[in-house]
């Protein structure tokens, strides 16, 4: 199938907020639409659902987000090959892709909706980076030319079950021989069903604790599963 991008129009999103997103030792400003919610009532959003199941998630700054980007600042970095280049699946606000800068990685933010992207974009910005990163739309159903990758990262990207197979597709595509893949999930019951079908399609799966959450807040647990061709 071809690939099928969105872009959420700009007068949906009325109004914006700017995060601090605490991590580690670092501190990373982030935009973000103030009310999702009421992004998701938008006639556009319920047309781009009737069509493609598609629900503009990328608007909310979530939990996973915030345990790659911890995973991300924790990482050896300076163990891999330089340079590191990295592709980010998903990126939504860009707040991991962010944490991949601030560590001194190259980045490719993706996400399928373009104005996510936009956002990802002015994020990166937003915390004095101007270079060493781009973005570009992907849709992870079809990612042909999007290149190959040694590291590829993401976060609550098996939402739905439905998107388990079309992501275990497009890490054959764009992880590099030898590479590594780093998703963090909340433990939702697709990313089971994630692991098992790595493990059939030949990957090694290891999973790792993670929890994430703002100082003094809810602290959040999940799983953060680094996937590496077996």
């Amino acid at each position: 199938m071809p690939p099928h991008y969105h872009a959420t129009p700009p007068e949906a999103v009325t109004e914006t907020v700017q995060d601090t997103v605490f991590i580690d030792d670092y501190r990373f400003r982030i935009d973000r639409p103030a009310d999702s919610d009421k992004l998701l009532d938008h006639p556009w959003v319920r047309s781009a659902y009737a069509a493609d199941e598609y629900v503009p998630y990328w608007a909310q700054l979530w939990p996973a987000a915030r345990m790659l980007a911890k995973v991300v600042v924790r990482e050896k970095w300076e163990s891999y090959p330089q340079p590191v280049r990295v592709l980010e699946v998903g990126c939504g606000l860009g707040l991991a892709g962010v944490a991949c800068l601030a560590r001194g990685l190259d980045v490719t933010f993706t996400d399928v909706d373009e104005t996510a992207l936009s956002f990802a974009d002015r994020n990166a910005r937003l915390n004095g980076f101007t270079a060493g990163f781009r973005t570009r739309p992907l849709d992870f159903r079809a990612p042909e030319g999007v290149g190959r990758f040694p590291v590829v990262i993401g976060s609550d990207l098996m939402y739905e079950e439905r998107l388990v197979e079309p992501l275990i597709g497009l890490l054959e595509v764009v992880l590099a021989p030898g590479g590594v893949c780093l998703i963090a999930d909340p433990d939702r019951l697709a990313a089971r069903v994630f692991r098992w079908k790595l493990e059939e399609a030949g990957y090694a799966v290891a999973p790792e604790l993670i929890r994430a959450g703002e100082p003094g807040g809810e602290r959040v647990k999940g799983t953060l599963y680094r996937i590496r061709v077996a």
